[in-house]
C-alpha cells in the first residue's frame, strides 16, 4: 500500500511533453490536491523485454518478501527452487545448510558445483512507493547538471529507499557516496560535516560523478573493447551503474576475461554470470536490483492510477 502522503497523488498519471537528456520524464499528479512528482519513464524496460529475465524477476520478488521469508536460489541464474522460513534457516547448522542445499541440487539434476544462495525478503527496505519525491528532486538536480536523471531514478530506488544508513564499505547519504569519492565531487566530509547527507548536494556530488568519472569510463572500456556503443541505450547505462557501484578498474577486470567482447543485453546478462577479482555477488547484483526497483515502481504507479494521458515531445 501507498504511504498516505503518497496515495493520494496516485489518481491521475500524466506524461509531461519533453525529454530530459534522454529520457522521457512522467508527470504524476492528482486530481484531488495539487500536488505532482516528477519521475523518469522506464519504458524501454519493457520493449527490450528486460522485464522477462530471470533475474529482475527475482529481485522483484525478493522486493515483495518480508524479512522472515528467504528464497533459496541458484545464484548464476537467480533460478527458485523453494521458499523457507528464516527461523528455519538461521537455526541450521552450516552441515545441515549444506545437506539442504546438496539435496536440492540432487533433486533439481544441478551440477555439484553449482552455487546455491539464500535470499531473505526485503520488502522492509525496499519501500518503492516512498521514494517518488525524492526522485521528483533530484530530476531538477541532475537536468541541471546536465546529466540524464535515470540515473538519479535508478540509484535513489535501490541504495537508500529506507532511510540514510552507512553501508559496511563506509558509503553514506542518498546516493550512497564513500568519503573520498565525495570529497572528490567537492563536498564536506569530516569529523563535524558530513554534506553527505544534504540530499541536493549529494545529488549534485553523484551526477558530477556519474558526469565526469563513470560515464567517460564507460565509453573508454568499451573502446578500448572495440565495442560499438549509443549512450542513451539501456545497457550502456546499465554498465555504467557498475562503474558507478563496483569502480571503473573492477568493471574493465571483469570485461576483459571475455573471449569476445559483447554488446548490448547480452553484455550486462554475461556481467551478472560471472565474476573477477573484486567484482563479485554485490557488483553482480547491482543492475539486477535496480531493474527490478525499476520495474516495481512503474507496477506501482499503474495499478494506482484512474487515467493515463499520452502526449507528443515539443
Amino acid at each position: 500500500m501507498f504511504s498516505k502522503s503518497v496515495s493520494l497523488l496516485i489518481s491521475i498519471f500524466v506524461s509531461i511533453c519533453c525529454f530530459s537528456q534522454g529520457s522521457q520524464l512522467l508527470d504524476v499528479c492528482s486530481d484531488r490536491d495539487s500536488s505532482s512528482y516528477t519521475i523518469v519513464d522506464v519504458e524501454d524496460l519493457f520493449f527490450e523485454r528486460w522485464d522477462t529475465l530471470a533475474q529482475p524477476i527475482f529481485w522483484k520478488k525478493i522486493m515483495k518478501l518480508t524479512p522472515d521469508t528467504c528464497i533459496i536460489n541458484v545464484a548464476a541464474s537467480r533460478e527458485i527452487l523453494c521458499y523457507e522460513s528464516m527461523d528455519f534457516w538461521t537455526n541450521q547448522t552450516d552441515d545441515q545448510k549444506q545437506a539442504y542445499k546438496d539435496s536440492l541440487k540432487h533433486w533439481y539434476c544441478l551440477d555439484e558445483n553449482e552455487k546455491i544462495y539464500v535470499t531473505s525478503g526485503k520488502r522492509d527496505f525496499y519501500l518503492i512507493n516512498k521514494t517518488m519525491p525524492s526522485i521528483s528532486k533530484a530530476v531538477n538536480v541532475f537536468d541541471d547538471q546536465k546529466v540524464d536523471p535515470w540515473f538519479a531514478q535508478s540509484i535513489l530506488l535501490i541504495e537508500s529507499p529506507k532511510k540514510l544508513e552507512y553501508s559496511n564499505a563506509g558509503a553514506y547519504g542518498p546516493f550512497q557516496l564513500m568519503k573520498s569519492v565525495a570529497r572528490a565531487q567537492g563536498l564536506i566530509v569530516n569529523k563535524t560535516i558530513d554534506q553527505r547527507k544534504d540530499f541536493v548536494k549529494s545529488a549534485t556530488a553523484a551526477a558530477s560523478l556519474l558526469s565526469t568519472v563513470c560515464i567517460p569510463e564507460a565509453k573508454r572500456i568499451l573502446n578500448e573493447l572495440d565495442v560499438e556503443y549509443n549512450q542513451n541505450e539501456l545497457w550502456f547505462k546499465l554498465l555504467v551503474l557498475h562503474i558507478y557501484h563496483a569502480g571503473a578498474g573492477n568493471v574493465q577486470s571483469l570485461l576483459n576475461q571475455q573471449e569476445t567482447p559483447l554488446s548490448g543485453k547480452e553484455l550486462i546478462v554475461w556481467m551478472w554470470k560471472n565474476e573477477y577479482g573484486n567484482f563479485k555477488n554485490a557488483s553482480q547484483n547491482y543492475t539486477q536490483v535496480a531493474i527490478a526497483a525499476l520495474l516495481s515502481l512503474q507496477d506501482e504507479i499503474y495499478a494506482h492510477c484512474d487515467f493515463i494521458f499520452d502526449c507528443e515531445p515539443f
